[in-house]
């Protein structure tokens, strides 16, 4: 058996932090190597060498176009990129030189790590937590599972010093999680009793967090520099970044007091400038908005009224602002939980989770004591997934829409079998395209990429029935899977994302010089784009006759006999339906075999159909649908 140790990483927009469990169970924050309990998620470039934390950003001012910061709102964004000198610089470059800072002065404290869990908002997409999963890899980790941030802020209340203990809970209890980080707001509904949480509801916004009052603090400053000198000091980056710091210590000095100061210099100008609270407040009214937009959903989509709410719980470093926390106080009408450390809680939390994961795991022996281990062993934890899961199909119009077959927060794991039937005779491979629903009602769906599906039974006749599996796993991350009934054969599948379509457009980056403690990172440089293989992973369908749909959007049938219905053939026929939006019809619970009705019938003859031209079958790359309804 291998020995280890529970770590948890917050892996911030603005500060990540390091914690592990001691042998009495209790989360320990690892200081970094100058002995700072949080680390500044800044990236100082001094030749070719990367300084991260405080020194990076000491740096900011003098050599702002060779500093890197915010890296996390930018994961998962394939066009995103920073370049320094000839080097270009990825947020997964930038992310996994922070975690392996983390790392190194851990392992210099507790020994050799090799996994950790790392958390990451809740409204983060597959793409999202597939680059944080690469970043972690890149920084030296074998193994690495992911939770939730307010999942794990839940943790540290509940198992936490700062909380109650399981045992010491007398009723069963709900409570809104409310973190403000620096870059992003997370929201959860957790429901706990002993020895179980479970989220019952997510939301949030990933463009609204502590940077963003900063940034109205900067605006505010500027607007009076321009009155008063005619010169926009955001205009050149020295002054915008020494702006920038000044405008974010303001912040922290108006969480504790009714006026802070801000210096502004630019050019041969300098003048510094009083902020008052109220007008601090007055300034960042749209942000609060949107902050209580967020508070009144989450509970009006689940149905949830504030009686049903035990606790509000803060946590997050922007949650110390007065406005903020009046502005909970006015939406629930009730006093805030403030227990836990706005800064270390979230690793401690995922500090928490690593240790209920190898508390139960068979072939790891654990650092903890026996008292700790059976109490970490006994804790469940239940997350849901904060995006819908489904894939692309074309409404009446010929537009693509999204079908969602697995809706947001359903409880992880989640999957969901549908039954589509092939189109053409000896039919081998299918490409679909899957989405995820947007961070927030009024965002876009997010495309996760082409899957495709090869080496499907030789001899298949037309009609041919395969069942296609979509699945969320407990880190909310996308698996599909495809199996043919009769046989039993699985398909072999590759998921293509669009983030690595995108990259083969562009010449790949120069290798990365790294200082030689950080030797691991140079594989960052060659991180795999075009392909990333997975065990299990689906199908795009015309919405006028259900047949299958090209590469580039066009009907396989509907393109040889426009506006005519393609074959059936062996397929069952799509029942008439006058509804305009998909329908996911529901059949027996045990094998969960849904169709979603994309298209009504246009009530052709199946003889007719027959005459068609059907698609060559080494060119039919998609699935007809099969009806469902029983």
């Amino acid at each position: 058996m291998k020995q280890t140790h529970a770590v948890g990483i917050d892996l911030g927009t603005t500060y990540s932090c390091i914690a592990w469990l001691n042998e009495h169970g209790q989360p320990v924050t690892i200081p970094n190597q100058e002995g700072e309990l949080s680390t500044p998620s800044v990236v100082f470039f001094d030749g070719k060498q990367p300084i991260i934390g405080t020194e990076a950003m000491r740096n900011a001012i003098a050599s702002p176009e060779r500093v890197i910061q915010h890296a996390k709102r930018f994961m998962g964004s394939p066009e995103k990129f920073w370049k320094i000198d000839d080097t270009r610089y990825s947020p997964v470059h930038i992310s996994g030189m922070i975690l392996r800072k983390l790392i190194a002065a851990a392992q210099e404290q507790i020994g050799e790590i090799s996994e950790a869990v790392i958390t990451v908002p809740a409204q983060f997409s597959d793409a999202h937590r597939h680059a944080t999963m690469q970043a972690g890899h890149a920084a030296g980790l074998d193994r690495i599972e992911m939770i939730n941030e307010p999942v794990a802020a839940a943790l540290c209340h509940v198992l936490g010093n700062e909380g109650l203990a399981f045992t010491e809970l007398a009723i069963d209890q709900q409570l809104l999680v409310f973190d403000l980080g620096g870059g992003t707001l997370d929201m959860a509904i957790v429901k706990y009793k002993t020895n179980q949480v479970k989220v019952v509801a997510s939301d949030g916004d990933l463009e609204l967090g502590g940077l963003d009052f900063t940034q109205v603090l900067v605006d505010a400053a500027a607007a009076k520099f321009i009155a008063e000198f005619g010169h926009d000091p955001r205009s050149h980056r020295g002054s915008l970044q020494f702006l920038t710091l000044e405008a974010e210590q303001a912040k922290r000095s108006l969480s504790v007091r009714s006026r802070a100061a801000i210096t502004v210099q630019h050019e041969a100008n300098r003048q510094t400038y009083q902020i008052e609270q109220a007008e601090f407040e007055l300034l960042s009214r749209k942000l609060i908005q949107r902050s209580e937009e967020i508070t009144r959903r989450i509970l009006k989509d689940h149905k949830f009224g504030w009686a049903h709410i035990d606790v509000v719980l803060t946590t997050g470093g922007a949650s110390r602002m007065p406005m903020i926390r009046e502005s909970l106080k006015k939406l629930s009408g009730r006093t805030l939980n403030s227990t836990l450390s706005p800064d270390q809680s979230i690793a401690h939390g995922a500090a928490y989770y690593a240790g209920m994961l190898l508390s139960n795991d068979q072939y790891t022996r654990t650092v903890f004591n026996s008292t700790a281990s059976t109490r970490l062993a006994k804790v469940q934890q239940q997350s849901v997934n904060a995006r819908a899961l489904g894939i692309l199909v074309r409404d009446k119009s010929g537009n693509r829409v999204p079908h969602y077959l697995i809706p947001a927060n359903t409880s992880l794991p989640a999957a969901k079998t549908h039954v589509f039937g092939t189109v053409v005779a000896h039919q081998s491979r299918v490409h679909v395209r899957i989405v995820e629903s947007g961070a927030g009602a009024d965002r876009p769906p997010t495309v996760l990429g082409d899957c495709e599906i090869t080496d499907l039974p030789a001899d298949l006749p037309e009609g041919t029935e395969i069942e296609v599996s979509i699945s969320y796993d407990r880190q909310a991350r996308v698996h599909v899977s495809a199996r043919e009934p009769v046989s039993g054969q699985h398909a072999d599948v590759e998921i293509i994302r669009q983030e690595n379509v995108h990259s083969q457009l562009q010449e790949k980056p120069a290798p990365v010089a790294i200082n030689p403690e950080l030797d691991v990172l140079a594989e960052l440089a060659n991180l795999p784009y075009l392909v990333a293989e997975i065990e299990n992973q689906p199908v795009l369908l015309c919405n006028d006759c259900g047949s299958p749909l090209l590469r580039n959007g066009r009907c396989a049938s509907c393109k040889i006999v426009p506006g005519k219905q393609s074959p059936t053939g062996n397929r069952k026929a799509l029942p008439q339906n006058s509804a305009s939006s998909p329908k996911q019809v529901e059949t027996k619970p045990k094998s969960d075999r849904s169709t979603p009705n994309i298209a009504p019938s246009r009530g052709r003859s199946q003889a007719s159909d027959r005459n068609k031209p059907k698609p060559d079958p080494h060119e039919a790359e998609f699935w007809g649908l099969v009806d469902g309804d029983e």
